[in-house]
């Protein structure tokens, strides 16, 4: 069992009469990648400053290590940030900037020389130690701001939006490497983005976020497949979300049908949220299914295609599968009842 290193304890932050955070709890756990994860506004970057001592809460209180730092100045606490504008010394090399820290604590040189090459080992920098910032990519300034931070032995690592910068392969090339850094470094990582896929791929936990409340906190896996709401669903990977009735344990009506699915604990006939992601729907023969349809649109995306295919009651079944049925084709979709998600409704 991981050790918890950083808890907010009700904490409420509230900017110009607008609540940024309200009643926020939240552990988060030592050696962690950990991800809050949200749309613009949900409070996620206001969380990453509370913890870094950037700003403080109007009420509540944080903990690390067991130790209440709620008013404890950024610079005295054990951790480090990395925003998204990286802010290097522009007059200063890539050695000087990564050593800049350790020259503030006065070490000598020899350790300062021993550490500063530890970390361009670490963000695969060798050899552009005297290299100036501004000649570097976007990505290699990127790893300099990285390793500025990590030479200091921080006991976490708050990360702002660091790859938003970024072009895609590239940003995909540094979610790989952070993630190895995490691993070989064994500190905790706090990450924030509004990337579901970026959260999905690096993190150990999410942190599902919307109008400063969390939504739900779980592993990747979990957050995808078990969905909380709505929110969670539609906003982690594509969803059908459609109005159901739940008219007994593990059995649903959607679409003027009876389906059996796996959920239980709603009363009878109420009203819920029923989730299918579009890889689980399955093309079948339509005279061998309960549910059919026509489809309107195909998109082929390279590993998959992407269709829509219209139900007699209304709904637009997003669909997507290595199989294609031509527009217009009738079809039947089969799912599992493993893989109908049934979720309260939750009043907006």
């Amino acid at each position: 069992m991981l050790e918890d290193i950083v808890e907010l304890k009700g904490v409420s932050k509230i900017f110009d009469e607008t609540v940024a955070l309200a009643d926020l709890n939240l552990t988060i756990r030592k050696n962690e990648f950990v991800t809050l994860l949200g749309p613009s506004g949900c409070g996620k970057t206001t969380t990453l400053r509370l913890i870094g001592g950037f700003e403080q809460p109007n009420s509540g209180t944080i903990w690390f290590g067991g130790k209440e730092i709620s008013n404890v100045p950024s610079y005295k606490r054990p951790v480090n940030t990395v925003f998204q504008r990286y802010a290097l010394f522009s007059h200063l090399d890539v050695y000087e900037n990564i050593a800049f820290g350790l020259r503030i604590k006065k070490l000598d040189e020899k350790t300062i020389a021993q550490k500063v090459s530890k970390m361009l080992d670490l963000v695969n920098l060798q050899g552009f130690d005297k290299r100036g910032v501004n000649s570097l990519s976007g990505g290699q300034q990127q790893r300099v701001a990285i390793a500025r931070a990590l030479v200091n032995e921080p006991e976490m690592l708050l990360l702002d939006e660091p790859l938003a910068a970024l072009d895609l392969k590239l940003r995909r090339e540094m979610q790989h490497e952070l993630k190895n850094m995490q691993k070989q470094l064994g500190i905790t990582f706090v990450f924030v983005t509004h990337d579901q896929e970026e959260a999905l791929s690096m993190s150990d936990t999410v942190v599902v976020m919307k109008d400063g409340e969390i939504q739900q906190i779980g592993t990747p896996e979990k957050i995808y497949n078990e969905p909380a709401n709505a929110f969670v669903a539609g906003f982690i990977g594509e969803s059908n979300i459609i109005d159901g009735i739940m008219r007994a344990d593990c059995l649903v009506e959607f679409g003027g049908i009876l389906f059996d699915c796996v959920d239980a604990g709603f009363d009878q006939d109420e009203p819920v949220d029923v989730v299918i992601r579009p890889e689980d729907l399955v093309l079948i023969p339509e005279d061998r299914a309960k549910l059919t349809g026509t489809v309107r649109s195909v998109t082929f995306l390279g590993v998959h295609y992407e269709m829509f295919v219209d139900a007699p009651d209304g709904t637009a079944w997003l669909v997507h599968s290595t199989l294609m049925e031509p527009v217009g084709t009738k079809v039947g979709l089969e799912l599992a009842p493993s893989d109908i998600h049934i979720m309260k409704k939750v009043d907006e």
